[in-house]
């Protein structure tokens, strides 16, 4: 083949790739640190931070250290964060009634956060697994074999306000019972609180990839493994029509923003359910995402910095407005 060989083509894609500048120019996705809530957890006391080993980089924080982290996302561009407690097992119990304490850990912690930075959207979970002795996200039937759906329902509203009342900006109910949505809407309106929004978990998975989440927040412990199934409320992975089905009535019920999660292994859900609503998605890369990612780049096989902004990028690309992640901070700090 002469090396002045040269086809004969009218569309060279390649052209646009040619140097950094052309393929910054025609960039279709980009990352922004306003695209990232940063999940936190908290814990009582004043102990140093408290490394969560499944989770590499990422702690338990006392309240004071709380609100430090907090600003130092705030000043990195990131917009939000959401909180989630890690109680003392000895109150926790089958009805998961420290959660309707009006001094428990979690509201305490964003009224110091609302407080040291009025203008952070602080957004709180709004479910029971942190709370119960046999870790599930609502009370249980008399069986045992179930969570009981409408009597959660009562219990997860009271929570809803309790956190407004702290002075949430979003209540984020992960439970997936149904009619949930609605019940906060209402309970929350009925409470003066109108511009308390909802970001719901319209589409959560019962998926193998929250062990270490589960971990972070005790609830592993309570339940005495983190494989413990949720498969008669967390939805089945193998169902796509089934997730736009739950975010159409998430929003129907006045949910203010829809998300998906896990996001990585769920970019297909993440794009149907863009398409079927003009309310902003969210999704969540989940702890066990976060894990693998560190994990193999421990072991050499990935490139960590490369493969975590691939993963996001691909979140966003897929339709997702917001993402929740625990690279949340250091992305904010690269791109900013």
């Amino acid at each position: 083949m002469p090396s002045d060989f040269r086809l004969d083509l009218v569309q060279r894609p390649r052209r646009l790739r040619r140097t950094a500048s052309l393929r910054a120019l025609v960039e279709e996705t980009v990352l922004r640190p306003a695209d990232f809530i940063a999940p936190l957890f908290v814990v009582e006391g004043k102990a140093a931070p408290d490394p969560i080993a499944s989770m590499p980089g990422v702690f338990r924080l006392n309240v004071a250290d709380l609100v430090k982290e907090c600003r130092a996302l705030a000043k990195l561009g990131v917009p939000a964060v959401a909180l989630f407690p890690k109680l003392d097992p000895k109150l926790k119990d089958d009805e998961g009634t420290q959660a309707l304490n009006e001094d428990t850990l979690v509201l305490r912690a964003v009224r110091a956060v609302k407080k040291a930075m009025p203008e952070l959207t602080v957004i709180t979970d709004v479910a029971l697994d942190p709370y119960t002795s046999h870790g599930h996200d609502g009370v249980l039937t008399p069986a045992r074999d179930d969570v009981e759906n409408d009597r959660t329902v009562r219990l997860l509203e009271k929570m809803a306000v309790l956190q407004a009342r702290a002075g949430v900006d979003l209540v984020a109910p992960s439970d997936m019972m149904d009619g949930r949505v609605g019940a906060i809407r209402a309970a929350l309106d009925a409470a003066g609180f109108t511009g308390t929004g909802i970001l719901a978990y319209s589409a959560k998975f019962n998926s193998a990839y929250y062990g270490p989440f589960r971990d972070a927040v005790g609830s592993a412990q309570a339940a005495g493994t983190r494989l413990l199934s949720k498969a008669t409320y967390q939805m089945n992975p193998a169902n796509r029509h089934e997730a736009v089905r739950e975010a159409l009535l998430d929003d129907a019920e006045g949910a203010d923003i829809l998300m998906v999660k896990p996001a990585g292994a769920y970019l297909d859900i993440i794009r149907e359910v863009r398409e079927a609503t003009w309310k902003p998605v969210a999704a969540y890369q989940v702890s066990g995402e976060y894990a693998q990612i560190h994990a193999a780049a421990r072991l050499g096989w990935l490139d960590l910095a490369r493969c975590r902004h691939e993963s996001l990028l691909a979140i966003k690309r897929a339709g997702a407005d917001v993402i929740l992640s625990y690279f949340a901070k250091e992305m904010a700090a690269l791109l900013k």
